[in-house]
């Protein structure tokens, strides 16, 4: 039986995500702020989680992340950037995804394939940035891109079936998307979620520390 670890099952593609591997018959358990206080922006309460799981997980899966963060919208030009909403896009879209991946190395098996899948955002890629704007936002996820490739270098070494990756969901129809997804198409959670899980089964070892779209079409740096 495939054990798999859900972590922000709250929000629309983590619940989408539960579901869909509950129904393939794997046992999910799942973490989020509204259900268990686990808050990215307080290190306590991940701590305290995770120390209190004591299962190897097949696939852990890393569905948290906002785009607005306290009410601070994301940045058309370069005199809208604060301190403080930088902050806050670093605190729960970069430092908080790094402080689960600190506990990771014992909670995937050593002696099997397994996967750990963050979500991130295209729109973290510094090389396919054509459009400018969002500052604080692209910033945090190229900086939660780097943290992965490199926890994927350092995992390799004593988990050497994991593929540690990063994935872009696409443009999914939930709440964080509402508002800016005029001039993309989007997605259900649940077509989001049968995406992800495909590109997750095709995933081996040799892809650990890479950045996949929806597709599984690789996402330059």
């Amino acid at each position: 039986m495939t054990h798999a670890l859900i972590i922000g099952a709250s929000g629309g593609i983590g619940q989408a995500l539960a579901r869909a591997l509950t129904q393939r018959g794997a046992q999910v358990q799942t973490l989020s702020r509204s259900t268990d206080g686990f808050d990215l922006t307080r290190p306590e309460t991940v701590t305290a989680a995770l120390d209190a799981l004591n299962t190897r997980f097949d696939r852990i899966l890393i569905t948290t992340g906002a785009l607005v963060t306290k009410g601070h919208q994301p940045e058309k030009r370069l005199p809208q950037i604060t301190a403080q909403a930088m902050m806050d896009q670093f605190a729960l879209n970069t430092i908080g995804p790094a402080l689960i991946l600190s506990q990771i190395a014992r909670l995937v098996p050593r002696d099997r394939p397994a996967v750990c899948a963050t979500l991130s955002a295209r729109v973290g890629s510094i090389t396919d940035n054509r459009l400018g704007g969002w500052y604080s936002y692209r910033a945090a996820k190229a900086a939660l891109n780097q943290v992965i490739h490199t926890a994927a270098i350092e995992l390799a070494r004593t988990h050497p079936q994991l593929a540690c990756v990063v994935l872009h969901p696409g443009t999914v129809a939930t709440p964080l998307t509402q508002a800016y997804a005029n001039r993309h198409p989007t997605v259900p959670p649940e077509t989001a979620a049968a995406n992800l899980l495909s590109v997750i089964d095709s995933l081996s070892p040799q892809d650990t520390g890479d950045f996949f779209d929806w597709r599984g079409q690789p996402i330059p740096w």
